[in-house]
């Protein structure tokens, strides 16, 4: 397993005249000062570009404008802690995360449960999140019962049938599934809306992409309708693309 626990920010931009400030923050000062910490094995994020807008759908489209994600290595109680801590001193040192025009309608951590890599990838699942991409298609479905027949059914046609599909599909690098854990408090954000739900009350699949997201995920939902009617409430469906620094502020 690449790591045992990962976190979600799901991030809305209520000030679009904040969009170069947020993204010269996030990837000159927020991002590697986290990468730095030795339990952080990887971090990375991505934008919903408003042209992908139409592409974009479940119960959280159009309040996403972000995605970003940070995978942690064992000891995770250690990692996350020191994580944590960097939070509070990056506030106390006033350089964020309390962003004005920024909300987070999603901080969670999930446990990841599978990858895969396309075999034309010629690397393993736990090379994808460093290898590089132009973006992900990212998946978020919830269960009313997390350990109920229905969503025992939908893990095992994902596995089995669904993932293997999309693998086949040009572009497309390798997948992660993950499960929900649990919701991120922090001393230094506000409560988010993050759902205080059970473990496994939320699936988060992410497709890895070496083409524009924009032209590959209309064949990612077609592969997938072709298996039937979706298991669980759909949270976000979406193509994000990974950020340029300096090109894309």
């Amino acid at each position: 397993m690449f790591a045992p626990l990962a976190f979600f920010s799901l991030v809305s931009l209520d000030d679009r005249s904040q969009h170069g400030a947020y993204n010269r923050w996030h990837q000159l000062d927020h991002r590697p000062e986290n990468l730095a910490l030795p339990g952080v094995a990887w971090g990375d994020r991505w934008e919903v570009a408003e042209g992908d807008s139409p592409l974009v759908s479940g119960e959280l489209a159009g309040d996403v404008d972000f995605l970003a994600m940070y995978w942690f290595r064992e000891p995770v109680d250690e990692s996350v802690a020191a994580w944590d801590a960097l939070g509070e001193a990056s506030f106390q040192w006033g350089r964020g995360p309390l962003i004005p025009g920024i909300r987070r309608p999603m901080l969670a951590f999930f446990r990841p449960v599978k990858g895969y890599a396309a075999p034309r990838a010629l690397v393993s699942a736990d090379v994808l999140p460093y290898r590089p991409n132009r973006g992900l298609h990212v998946t978020i479905t919830r269960f009313d019962d997390p350990h109920g027949e229905a969503a025992h059914a939908a893990h095992a046609r994902e596995d089995r049938e669904v993932i293997p599909a999309l693998l086949d599909v040009d572009g497309v690098a390798g997948a992660w599934s993950l499960s929900f854990s649990h919701p991120q408090r922090h001393s230094s954000l506000p409560l988010a809306s993050s759902p205080d739900e059970p473990p496994g009350s939320m699936r988060v699949r992410l497709v890895y992409l070496e083409e524009d997201p924009a032209a590959v995920t209309p064949t990612l939902l077609d592969a997938e309708r072709s298996f039937g009617e979706r298991e669980g409430a759909l949270v976000l469906s979406a193509p994000v693309r990974t950020i340029v620094p300096w090109q894309d502020w």
